[in-house]
């Protein structure tokens, strides 16, 4: 037997390891949720698992050093959001991050961690299952520079359907969505490639989270002075991107090429990258109901990037500076009076007696009458 398929027959043993291992909780939980684990649900943890054994074995790394809750928690969200990692095109992935997982003030513990992405395609199939009043979404359609494009016209509540005719030529300047709802009627969603600029504006500040450019060594250990230089200098760069404003303009940067990733800035990514981002701003913008708050919550945990960032910030600098009390404030009061005190002030209190005067005698009993 060669190196390949023992290495094969060990991989194929270590998944089937790992599935009868997290299979069984993850349909506990989602029992305990209230939801039901279905084929399909089963379906897509099982390619998550594939997924994800695959991604560690060829990045060299043990799947034994994964996390268990890490793992745990994604094939969870893998699950409830019944994302499929082995359609094409894909509907979500999977990356590897290295994580200081140590306390503050500790030495640093890096720990390798999984991270959960929706794809293009995930997008399109959570709106069609959760869209409300969602009935079907339409293949979306990718106008070039070089297309004849109307858009579409509202009078009231009428809408005028938009004119596409194709030539093939150019970069993709727009993308529309057909999405029919449950009455009949059809809206036409529309992005722009200009609002990718803020897609890529988000993606080069997540890349310079751990960024000291120069300043010091580890951001971990960087002094309060520091720290300022560093947040100032990200603020010169978010200014440069605002500044530049253009997708073309800010891939084609010098000063940023550094933060932005090869999917973004390798030639024949690029446009599929962009045209990703203009697909998803589409979806994510359609209302959803999940039918169900742990589902719900789950969607935003892994689609809503500020609340990741919140929580990634919150993770590092929580209780970074030590909380110490102010001393309270005594409030000087007067010592309290004893009782004599309150007799002595109540006799000096006393009103003075009135001067008594005699009052003179009826006439009847002056002597004189008598």
């Amino acid at each position: 037997m060669s190196e390949t398929q023992v290495a094969n027959k060990e991989y194929s043993t270590g998944l089937n390891q790992y599935l009868k291992a997290y299979v069984p909780m993850i349909q506990k939980q989602i029992a305990e949720d209230g939801d039901t684990f279905d084929d399909y649900s089963r379906y897509c943890v099982v390619a998550a698992m594939g997924e994800i054994i695959s991604m560690v074995h060829n990045s060299g790394a043990d799947p034994s050093t994964i996390n268990p809750n890490n793992m745990n928690d994604i094939l969870l969200s893998v699950a409830r959001l019944k994302l499929n990692a082995n359609a094409v095109p894909r509907e979500c992935y999977f990356q590897i991050r290295n994580v200081n997982v140590a306390a503050k003030g500790q030495p640093a513990k890096w720990e390798k961690k999984i991270e959960f992405n929706i794809e293009g395609d995930g997008y399109d199939a959570l709106t069609a299952r959760y869209g409300r009043n969602v009935k079907k979404v339409y293949t979306y359609w990718a106008v070039r520079e070089g297309d004849s494009f109307i858009p579409p016209k509202r009078k009231g509540l009428e809408v005028t359907p938009p004119e596409w005719e194709e030539s093939g030529k150019g970069k993709v300047v727009k993308v529309v969505y057909p999405i029919e709802y449950t009455d009949g009627h059809v809206e036409y969603h529309i992005a722009e490639r200009a609002d990718v600029a803020k897609n890529l504006a988000a993606h080069i500040n997540q890349n310079m989270q751990n960024e000291t450019f120069g300043i010091c060594a580890d951001r971990y250990k960087a002094t309060d002075k520091q720290k300022q230089e560093i947040a100032a200098k990200k603020r010169e760069i978010m200014d440069k991107i605002r500044e530049l404003a253009d997708v073309e303009a800010i891939l084609s940067c010098d000063e940023l090429k550094p933060f932005i990733s090869p999917s973004w800035s390798e030639y024949q990514s690029q446009e599929s990258m962009i045209i990703r981002k203009m697909r998803n701003n589409i979806m994510k913008k359609i209302p959803k109901d999940f039918g169900s708050s742990v589902v719900a919550r789950t969607y935003y945990t892994v689609d809503d990037a500020l609340y990741r960032e919140v929580q990634q910030e919150i993770a590092e600098n929580g209780n970074a500076e030590e909380f110490v009390p102010e001393p309270p404030q005594i409030e000087e009061k007067p010592a309290p009076k004893t009782v004599a005190d309150v007799t002595a002030g109540q006799k000096q209190k006393e009103p003075i007696p009135a001067e008594k005067k005699e009052q003179p005698l009826p006439d009847f009993m002056k002597a004189g009458d008598m």
